[in-house]
């Protein structure tokens, strides 16, 4: 995943850069691009394509449960969970229904902080960090939003935009659920930035029983060690995804 990733965006932006981003060597990049496509690489290929059609004859509204039914009926029989990785990687979301629409604005912390500066977890995909890295590249200013599982330490989702937007970090969010389909309760803490705060993003969190968790404000030292030297390649934000490697 983390080559493909590499390979997708090799276009925009230098493959060193990328490469250091998702932590692989470059020359394991050059020696992955020069393999034959797998099969199974294929397969998801062309399931990604009956995918995306039954998507968007639902008007954008069937999520992997739904469009695994479509499948079923047409005789491919995939999981769910793998559906819901592709719709993921493709930037895929179905609607979600609540018995409730919420009207007006958020308070500025729609929870509290369940971390308290423990930033350690006992199992994968029980405690998620997430912030918005910026980038100088030779065009303009590239914006990268994860989640960093705090047990692994790997990335477990990301996206990336000329802006920093409510969608971005929706984006990463969604990639980071498909890719790892947590089964467990599961907290994403993040700090006050709007983004995160927003009503969409905080209704995304519940559609998905996502607990919410946000970081004391204006304090620097909120992160796991204030005494680690900074990740040139993940910036330096307050909770940088590199402080909390």
């Amino acid at each position: 995943m983390s080559r493909r990733f590499v390979s997708e965006n090799a276009g925009q932006f230098p493959v060193q850069r990328l490469c250091q981003l998702v932590e692989i060597p470059r020359s394991s990049y050059y020696e992955w691009s020069r393999r034959p496509l797998s099969q199974h690489y294929l397969d998801d290929v062309e399931l990604a394509v009956e995918i995306f059609e039954i998507h968007h004859r639902s008007r954008r509204t069937y999520g992997a449960p739904r469009v695994a039914g479509q499948l079923h009926d047409h005789g491919r029989h995939h999981g769910t969970k793998r559906i819901a990785r592709l719709m993921a990687e493709c930037g895929l979301v179905g609607v979600h229904g609540r018995k409730k629409w919420r009207r007006g604005t958020r308070p500025a912390a729609p929870a509290g902080d369940l971390l308290n500066r423990d930033f350690t977890a006992e199992r994968s995909d029980e405690r998620w960090v997430a912030d918005i890295s910026e980038f100088a590249c030779r065009d303009g200013k590239l914006f990268l939003a994860g989640n960093k599982d705090l047990h692994d330490r790997g990335l477990a989702g990301w996206s990336m935009g000329e802006r920093q937007t409510t969608d971005l970090v929706v984006n990463a969010l969604v990639m980071a659920l498909g890719r790892r389909s947590p089964d467990g309760d599961l907290v994403h803490h993040a700090d006050h930035g709007t983004q995160y705060t927003s009503l969409e993003f905080s209704n995304r969190l519940e559609d998905w029983n996502v607990s919410a968790s946000y970081g004391s404000v204006g304090d620097c030292y909120d992160c796991e060690d204030p005494s680690v030297e900074i990740d040139p390649i993940l910036g330096g934000s307050r909770l940088s995804l590199a402080r909390v490697a």
